[in-house]
């Protein structure tokens, strides 16, 4: 039984993102090069931010250092993200420019979509290998845990729902951000980092007696409202294409 509810935990942190990798990205030998390039990335960004931090270790059970380690993993993260972008237009005029050359049609709105869901997937699996997985392994062991603070909920299970959260956000969340810079919205393009930033500071709830149930609850809510917005990005770029060959299909029958 408790290999059954091991597994239980893993599949609610990454069983979405299996589905996400073969379902769109799995059949694109590009889009699972970039999902590792932005893994890889990430990773490195979160060493790096450990790095720094870990002359302050251990850390005392203080509202506010925890706030200032959150808030700068936030900010670095953000950067990075940034940077991603700018190395994105670089890699859109040469791919661009390579298509011309070859005769093949350059990148479309839904390439570009792709490419940024790509890059947020590499993101997030990134966060859930790193804060998720080591920890769910003890899940598949003879018992089950439970924090001081939390009696209501597993501590696997609390993992599992925040790495599951965390994972939409950041997927759909560089989706949202790219077509923010693409399209100059200034809205868009602040709209991740506070979703982040929130998400991140939800996280601290967990230390108050019994708060890990309204923690988890809003982080999930949030990934809701990203993957909301990101959805409607999606349909607002490409429902117009989908709608013309939908027609065109439907004349070519009739």
């Amino acid at each position: 039984m408790t290999s059954a509810s091991g597994l239980g935990y893993v599949l609610i942190a990454l069983g979405p993102a299996f589905s996400l990798f073969i379902l769109v990205i799995s059949h694109k030998s590009f889009l699972v090069l970039t999902v590792l390039t932005s893994a890889l990335i990430w990773l490195v960004t979160l060493v790096l931010i450990a790095s720094l931090w870990r002359a302050f270790l251990p850390l005392q059970t203080s509202f506010w250092l925890f706030a200032i380690l959150l808030l700068s993993a936030v900010v670095v993260q953000e950067i990075v993200r940034v940077l991603l972008w700018r190395v994105f237009k670089k890699v859109e005029v040469a791919l661009n420019f390579l298509a011309v050359k070859c005769s093949k049609p350059r990148l479309s709105v839904n390439d570009k979509l792709e490419l940024a869901l790509a890059t947020g997937f590499g993101h997030g699996l990134a966060h859930s290998v790193f804060f998720c997985l080591s920890v769910l392994t003890p899940a598949f062991g003879p018992a089950t845990f439970y924090i001081d603070t939390c009696r209501q909920l597993p501590y696997f299970l609390i993992v599992a729902l925040t790495s599951l959260g965390f994972l939409i956000i950041h997927t759909s969340g560089m989706v949202i951000a790219f077509n923010g810079y693409m399209d100059g919205n200034k809205g868009t393009q602040l709209f991740v980092p506070v979703i982040h930033l929130v998400a991140s500071f939800l996280t601290m709830v967990n230390i108050i007696p019994g708060g890990c149930t309204l923690g988890v609850s809003m982080i999930l809510v949030i990934a809701g409202l990203g993957a909301g917005v990101c959805g409607r990005i999606v349909w607002d770029k490409t429902g117009e294409d989908i709608i013309a060959v939908s027609t065109q299909h439907r004349m070519h029958i009739g």
